[in-house]
């Protein structure tokens, strides 16, 4: 509300004065711009993004935006591309959205644990193991393991220790070695 005068002047210089009150409202809403992002999920599977992130010059003639990104956090189970909408406000209230494109990436490789094992040749002299029977309990904070052993069959001609090289990936493809 804005007090203002009126004065009124007739040809003759004769003038009286009136009040009066102008409301001035801000109805127009920001121009919500937002831009695409990739985020990385952290060594424990999660990542966090500010309410802000996806803002690319949201503009308002009168200042004091506010924003909120309807999904601002992410886990393993949302690699890819994740839809999100932001909400841009003014400090009128008025508001309008956009939406962007997160996509989370997860490019940390597992942690390879290995142990050592004895293995008992068959009455043909033959032994075989498993890919992971060296594991030792690898670990990923987004699972999906597979493991490779590069030597798994034994004879005769191995008698003794044996070093064998097992790779861990993870359902991401990342993936890292450990020897026994």
């Amino acid at each position: 509300a804005n007090s203002v005068v009126l004065t009124v002047t007739d040809a003759h210089g004769n003038s009286s004065t009136c009040g009066a009150t102008v409301t001035i409202e801000d109805n127009t809403a920001p121009v919500a711009a937002c831009q695409n992002i990739t985020v990385q999920l952290d060594a424990s599977g999660n990542a966090t993004i500010a309410e802000d992130a996806v803002n690319n010059g949201s503009s308002d003639a009168c200042g004091g935006l506010t924003f909120d990104t309807n999904i601002t956090s992410f886990t393993c189970l949302s690699v890819g591309a994740n839809s999100v909408v932001l909400t841009v406000t003014d400090g009128h209230s008025n508001s309008s959205t956009c939406g962007a494109t997160v996509t989370i990436e997860d490019n940390t490789a597992p942690v390879a644990a290995c142990q050592n094992i004895t293995v008992q040749l068959d009455g043909s002299g033959n032994a075989t193991i498993v890919e992971d029977a060296v594991n030792n309990g690898s670990s990923d904070a987004c699972g999906g393991l597979t493991f490779d052993t590069d030597i798994t069959t034994f004879t005769c001609l191995n008698v003794g220790v044996n070093s064998v090289v097992l790779t861990v990936t993870d359902a991401h493809g990342n993936s890292s070695t450990c020897g026994t």
